[in-house]
């Protein structure tokens, strides 16, 4: 199968690099890969595109005479991509424009939850600044600002200052069609749950959770992701199955009831709160980091299950194989990340990480274009990936491998994949 891959960040390199690995002589995969990543190029033909002009993927798609377009990140999907290349034949994976709204917009996926009842926070969509307050009165602290539109992942504000919620507010609002949810504040550790989707049938991945705060014990500003691991031991074993009848089920089957089919993955980010499973949001592509040590553990071939999802056909494919064994991510970022980067600096240690058995480098921000060496191009740089046979040991992996890495203003959490220890879980 030849696959065209659209996108050149960390998570579309973990994409690639699952593809490659479970590749098998009976059902090989060869790639085309978007030019810009240095490590990604180098696991298939890389081409030039602009991932956010439909006719030019399109293009690539049709010169390159793929069997199938897989759509990394969120920006090319809610620009019409995946439209576009369904209507040339193409399979996609990867949801049209009108179902990527569950991410573009999340007053739209507010509405979707309520029609298909899935138990979220509740919630105000406001446009002007009496809205935003009023909505603070009614709900009160903590103080949960979501902008309405795609931010990256940095587009959330959670705090008890009010001063801080309304800054935060008031900067989305300036935008031309501004808009932010206001919602409740939901108690209780975060799950991220990836399901392959047909249009119909709903296939889960393994959990996994993310860690969003810059700084350990998750103080600091949200980032895109500073850390992932997978399994959750602490997550009772029915929860996948939970999730997938109360939440990912239900909006699979309210967007084939809208005529609106989503046909992809969709991310379902969930908060196990003190009364039950609640949504906090939902993504229409691989979160990253997350997709780093979901995809690591998958022991089955990943390249059928993406174009069964793209051709309506999940039901008829085998359910993927997990490892036992656990995946540890951690974040390697530049200075000043999230906010203004510090880049340009030469990156050292990658191939001494990558000796070390079990472990393996993700490229996020990297470039050899700005100088000859391989230097640090954007906030998230690297994504060092452990997989051993427990936690524990996959955890210490990961920060072994972090330790021989080096580059000027580098920082990174040191608390990825740990948890209280009287973490306990409710799923009614």
């Amino acid at each position: 199968m030849k696959v065209l891959l659209v996108g050149n960040g960390g998570r579309e390199h973990a994409i690639a690099r699952a593809l490659v690995r479970t590749s098998t002589p009976e059902q090989p995969v060869s790639l085309v890969v978007q030019a810009g990543n240095p490590a990604l190029e180098q696991l298939g033909r890389s081409l030039t595109m602009d991932p956010l002009d439909p006719k030019d993927v399109v293009r690539r798609a049709t010169s390159e005479k793929v069997d199938l377009v897989v759509v990394g990140p969120e920006a090319p999907l809610v620009a019409g991509v995946a439209d576009a290349v369904l209507d040339y034949g193409i399979p996609v994976f990867g949801p049209t424009k009108d179902a990527a709204r569950l991410e573009a917009s999340k007053s739209f996926a507010k509405q979707i939850m309520a029609d298909a009842g899935v138990a979220t926070a509740r919630s105000f969509t406001c446009t002007t600044m009496e809205q935003v307050e009023a909505a603070f009165d009614v709900l009160g602290a903590p103080y949960v600002v979501k902008d309405d539109a795609l931010a990256a992942g940095k587009g959330v504000v959670v705090t008890t200052d009010r001063a801080q919620a309304s800054s935060h507010a008031r900067s989305c609002l300036s935008r031309d069609g501004g808009a932010v949810v206001i919602e409740d504040y939901l108690d209780g550790p975060e799950v991220s749950l990836f399901c392959f989707a047909d249009g119909a049938t709903v296939v889960p991945l393994q959990p996994a959770q993310d860690f969003k705060r810059v700084g350990d014990g998750n103080e600091g500003p949200n980032t895109g992701g500073m850390g992932a691991y997978s399994p959750l031991l602490w997550l009772p074993e029915e929860a996948t199955q939970r999730i997938v009848d109360e939440v990912a089920q239900p909006v699979i089957t309210e967007m084939a009831r809208r005529g609106t089919p989503f046909r992809g993955v969709l991310y379902c980010g969930l908060a196990m709160t003190s009364k039950g499973i609640r949504v906090v949001e939902f993504n229409v592509r691989f979160g990253d980091p997350e997709t780093q040590v979901v995809l690591e553990r998958l022991d089955s071939p990943l390249a059928p299950i993406l174009y069964a999802a793209a051709t309506g056909t999940l039901a008829k494919v085998p359910a993927p194989v997990w490892s036992e064994d656990a995946a540890v991510t951690v974040v390697m970022a530049s200075g000043g990340y999230p906010g203004r980067t510090d880049i340009g600096h030469p990156i050292t240690g990658i191939e001494a990480a990558e000796a070390l058995a079990g472990v393996h480098v993700i490229h996020a921000g990297t470039s050899e274009e700005i100088t000859d060496a391989l230097v640090n191009s954007g906030g998230r740089v690297l994504d060092v990936v452990a997989r051993a046979a427990t936690l524990d040991e996959a955890r210490a992996l990961a920060y072994r491998g972090v330790g021989l890495i080096h580059f000027d203003g580098e920082h990174h959490r040191s608390d990825i994949a740990t948890w209280p220890a009287d973490l306990a879980v409710t799923l009614d």
